[in-house]
């Protein structure tokens, strides 16, 4: 039995017809058993990466960075959720492969679409999404993952083992401002899309993990509905992913467990004021020159802590990091909705410009010790502002069978009536602003936070 960096191997039997890998046509050297879909084949070139130090990072950095401090459950990684994208994108290049229009899709093209799947998590930040939320000089991970692709480690692998040019990989994990060959362009929509085999896996991962309901998609019949079809949405006819009529529903059941997710897990207080904390802590790293953003990529969720808990570090980070590791978690002092139209929008703003957030905290911390008549630590006072989320329904329906009525091709919005307006007035409606505090703080500012909030608006907000 091998050990994999967290994901017990298994000898395997093969498959039994061919004994390749679906999709690309690699010889399976071996198997692994994973909590989704049981056993997941593997080739010696995907082994070659995933036994790679940049890879096994992903093995310590938790897929939902603080939310297995609610879910205890929630402990796994970046490095399984990426094994699941993997399998799930070879067997949609198998199945549409299979399909009487995608017979031109070449073994290569395939190894690309693979290597990108495996590889689209490879310089992601610790815990999440929260430290990217800070904005240059911190860079997106997906660039990171550019830089990781097209370097000395993974490059030699991808070139002589998977016999693919690293820099179509690194084009399709980070596409912008580069032109994708057809064949990528139309792959990256099983990646990175309305229905892309990303949120197919980490959806329903992540609510196993945390034992919820919501999570639930038809994978299996997604998968198995996709198609490919010359699309003309005005802009000219290309090639593009598309699903049979079947995949009309699952595809909804994708979108809702996305809402869910969100909803009741993903925007969970106790997860997202652990993000701001953690956020504000790296933030005053950063100012102090006390870390460097290119620094932030090399380290796990355990290291990062570690890092940030170092006497050289700003007094508020290492404030801040110790309240994390030993639970003392900022609580709810003000909620935001966007029913309160001016204070939503104008501390909504906030997200866009780091350094403002940032400027408004110190001054509601030092409005609040003028109120108390005792010192605020300057960091006791956050703003919690989740992420605005695009909600993307591009997608086509092709029908054999068309009802009447409708077309043999037609986008998915007028198959089902629903727009992206819809969905996005549903997450604006329930994403909230928080405003949170230090225990010592939260009653105090709960009770003055309208002298201490509204003052700003003609300023920093």
């Amino acid at each position: 039995m091998d050990d994999l960096g967290g994901v017990a191997a298994v000898a395997t039997v093969g498959d039994a017809e061919t004994g390749r890998v679906p999709g690309t046509g690699f010889p399976i050297e071996t198997t692994v058993r994973d909590a989704l879909y049981d056993r997941i084949p593997l080739a010696a070139p995907e082994l070659a990466l995933i036994g790679t130090p940049a890879f096994l990072r992903l093995d310590r950095i938790q897929q939902l960075g603080f939310v297995s401090r609610v879910w205890p459950g929630a402990k796994h990684a970046r490095y399984d959720h990426s094994l699941g994208v993997l399998h799930l994108t070879r067997l949609a290049i198998a199945h549409l492969r299979a399909t009487p229009g995608g017979a031109w899709l070449t073994d290569g093209d395939a190894r690309v679409a693979a290597a990108a799947a495996l590889l689209h998590d490879v310089g992601h930040y610790p815990f999440s999404h929260a430290i990217e939320e800070l904005g240059p000089p911190i860079v997106p991970h997906e660039a990171v993952g550019r830089r990781l692709i097209e370097g000395p480690e993974l490059a030699p692998i991808l070139r002589e083992q998977w016999g693919v040019d690293p820099t179509r990989v690194a084009a399709m994990v980070d596409r912008k401002g580069r032109e994708l060959p057809t064949a990528d362009r139309v792959l990256r929509g099983v990646l990175s899309g309305p229905l892309d085999m990303d949120k197919l896996d980490y959806l329903p991962r992540d609510a196993r993990a945390c034992n919820v309901p919501y999570g639930g998609v038809d994978t299996a019949r997604l998968i198995d509905a996709l198609a490919l079809a010359e699309v003309d949405d005005g802009t000219g006819s290309r090639t593009r992913v598309v699903i049979g009529g079947k995949g009309v529903s699952p595809l909804h059941s994708l979108i809702n467990a996305r809402q869910e997710m969100f909803d009741n897990v993903y925007w969970h207080h106790t997860n997202r004021a652990c993000m701001a904390m953690l956020l504000r802590a790296v933030q005053e790293a950063l100012l102090a020159g006390a870390v460097s953003p290119a620094e932030l990529t090399d380290h796990d969720d355990a290291s990062l802590l570690a890092l940030l808990a170092r006497p050289e570090m700003p007094a508020p980070t290492r404030r801040l990091t110790a309240a994390l590791q030993e639970r003392r978690i900022h609580k709810r002092a003000v909620e935001v909705s966007a029913r309160a139209v001016e204070l939503y929008g104008r501390l909504g703003n906030l997200w866009f410009d780091p350094a403002a957030r940032r400027e408004a905290e110190l001054r509601l911390a030092a409005g609040l010790a003028a109120e108390l008549g005792r010192p605020v630590p300057p960091e006791a006072v956050l703003i919690d502002i989740p992420k605005p989320e695009r909600w993307r329904t591009d997608v086509w329906v092709r029908f054999d069978r068309p009802p009447i009525g409708f077309r043999p091709l037609m986008p998915w919005k007028e198959v089902v009536g629903l727009v992206d307006d819809d969905f996005k007035r549903y997450e604006e409606h329930r994403r909230l602003i928080r405003i949170v505090a230090a225990a010592t703080e939260r009653a105090a500012l709960a009770a003055s936070w309208e002298r201490l909030v509204v003052p700003l608006l003609g300023g920093v907000l």
